[in-house]
This record gives structure tokens, sequence and C-alpha cells, in this order.
């Protein structure tokens, strides 16, 4: 039996009202569209603020709710031909999604997927702190291409 292209990995997705399915085509959307080669194994988080808040504390010195955060592994390392690449994790808080949601006048699902594309792709090594403004050109064009998230049927 060949292995599935992505081990993704879903917490929270039934209470965020996600189907798994749209996460998984996403991902692999994205992932393919970057040139990263499979397999891959990824772990997708939706968190709730107490949690978001004490993530960010601890790994960005930021005692605030903050909407997404990756933490990458091996993602652009060469890996011996047929290793699974490990390319982290990244958590997402509903809460604040739905809050800029509203802020911006969009659906939280659009917003739910933009930061999902924003954590794959700082899983990938883009850095919108630092590269000028590429990874969210980057994330635009993306965004312009992928599938729709949509709620569980």
């Amino acid at each position: 039996m060949t292995p599935a292209p992505l081990d993704l990995t879903v917490e929270g997705a039934g209470e965020a009202g996600l189907d798994e399915g749209a996460l998984r085509a996403l991902a692999l959307a994205v992932l393919d569209a970057e040139g990263v080669a499979g397999p891959w194994a990824l772990g997708l988080t939706f968190a709730g603020e107490d949690e978001m808040r004490a993530l960010n504390a601890r790994h960005r010195g930021l005692d605030e709710v903050t909407d997404v955060l990756a933490f990458p592994l091996d993602a652009r390392d060469e890996l011996p031909i047929g290793l699974e690449r490990q390319l982290g994790d990244v958590v997402v808080c509903q809460a604040q999604a739905v809050r800029q949601a509203r802020e911006a006048g969009a659906e939280p699902l659009v917003e739910l997927r933009t930061l999902i594309v924003h954590g794959l792709l700082h899983l990938l090594g883009h850095d919108h702190e630092t590269d000028a403004g590429d990874m969210l050109a980057r994330q635009d064009e993306l965004l312009a291409l992928l599938p729709a998230l949509q709620a569980p049927r």
C-alpha cells in the first residue's frame, strides 16, 4: 500500500466547524503550489484564546492572543528519498479569526483559510517580517487559486 501524500493530524476542527477533507485539500494545494516534495506530515490545531495566549507568550514573548502560530520542523531540508517530511504544526485561534473577519467585513471561513495558508507559508520558511512583502504577496496569489473551506455537512 502506498503511503498517503499527507499525514495530516487535525485537532479541534469539529469545534471550529471545519471539514477535515477541506483542510486536507487546502494543505495539499499549498504544498503542491510551493513545490515541496512529499510525503508530508503536518499538524493543524484549532486552539482557544487562553491556549493561544499562553503559546504566544512562551514562544514569542507576547502576552496576548494571536491569530496563528507556526512551529516549523524540516520543511525545506534535504531528506533521503521516501522519508516523510515533518513540516511542523500550525495553530489557529478561531475566536481571533472570527473577530478579525468581523472587523474586516469578511466571512469567518475566509479568514480561517487565510490564516491556515499564512501558517503553512511560515512552516515553509517564509517570513513577512523580513522579506519586503514577498510572503504576503505569495499568500494572496495562493488564496486566489486554492479551494475554499466549507463547514461540514
